[in-house]
């Protein structure tokens, strides 16, 4: 099995829907540190799990200094943002995404 691990620091803003009253309901933002895991059993024909390029396009390109709640279908938490990046590398088995220091969410296959 080869691995392979992508990580990315994405300035973004967002604004959480709550069941309670909480700041985060207002916009802020955060430089996102995404760490993306990818795994393969054979390499492509250019002898990659995927290539790095393609990861940052995707992500970094898509999300970098946006608005998660217009970007993203979804309520923008750490969580459901892992998630959404795992779905969109076919390769990719898990996510880490770090809002802040201490603040971490992980989706995994």
């Amino acid at each position: 099995m080869y691995y392979v691990t992508k990580r990315l620091e994405i300035a973004g803003s967002h604004r959480l829907d709550l069941s309670y009253p909480s700041k985060c309901e207002r916009l802020h933002g955060h430089n996102w540190i995404i760490t993306i895991y990818c795994k393969s059993e054979q390499l492509n024909s250019d002898g990659m799990v995927v290539d790095f390029k393609h990861i940052k396009d995707k992500i970094h390109g898509y999300l970098d200094h946006g608005n998660f709640n217009e970007l993203l279908p979804f309520n923008p938490t750490a969580e459901n943002i892992a998630r959404w990046v795992t779905e969109q590398i076919p390769q990719c088995y898990k996510t880490s995404v770090q809002e802040s220091e201490g603040n971490i969410a992980i989706y995994e296959i």
